[in-house]
């Protein structure tokens, strides 16, 4: 990533992880000085709390973009440059998008293909949000985006927290782009998709929907 034509510093946020991260990162941080930076939270928290502990690290930081990425390369970094140029042209979120321009995906079975695609199709009938791939985890925001969000308000902190926060900017009235990625399985590690993570995403949905109709974004 730090050899991509633009500048970009990574943030990791390490939840007491057991496989050496923290210090590997540790390591990294005397070679990259001031662009390699390491939170460390005390265990798992969820999904969601690590990434409103980094956006809030950020805008402490008075950065004016704001990125979320996989850690595994299932996101390509070069792509972070689209992303960039979405918001740079006028996006106020930009989506790195598996389903845009059809179906994206490399190497997950074909019934975890299935499942995400028509999550996405389940979300843009329930709320009527036009976006293609609302599960995406793969984002840049102009950080006007994040502090008008109240994160107090942001409820869930598995996958449909990523659900949550697009349904959050465009009630708000931002501008969100889908950018066609191609995304590609990790190699190593196993998937946290389970039982329970769905059951939160397929219901959470329905509870966002009516939430709206009570709240005042």
């Amino acid at each position: 990533m730090f050899a991509l034509p633009r500048a970009f510093d990574i943030l990791i946020i390490d939840d007491n992880s057991k496989d050496g991260t923290a210090e590997i990162v540790k390591k990294l941080q005397v070679e990259f000085d001031g662009r390699l930076h390491l939170e460390q939270r005390a265990g798992k928290l969820g999904l969601g709390t690590a990434y409103i502990h980094g956006f809030k690290w950020a805008l402490q930081r008075n950065y004016e973009y704001v990125f979320e990425m996989d850690a595994d390369f299932s996101h390509r970094p070069k792509d972070l440059i689209k992303l960039l140029e979405a918001c740079e042209n006028g996006a106020d979120v930009a989506i790195g998008s598996r389903y845009k321009t059809g179906v994206n995906v490399v190497n997950w079975p074909i019934g975890r293909v299935i499942m995400s695609y028509y999550a996405s199709a389940y979300v843009r009938l329930i709320t009527r949000m036009p976006i293609h791939d609302a599960t995406a985890g793969f984002k840049c925001y102009k950080s006007k985006v994040l502090k008008a969000i109240n994160f107090d308000r942001i409820k869930f902190v598995g996958y449909a927290f990523q659900i949550e926060m697009k349904f959050t900017a465009w009630k708000l009235g931002f501008v969100i782009a889908e950018v066609p990625i191609v995304f590609t399985d990790r190699k190593h590690g196993k998937s946290k998709m389970s039982g329970g993570i769905f059951s939160e995403a397929f219901f959470g949905v329905i509870k966002l929907k009516v939430r709206s109709w009570f709240i005042k974004y």
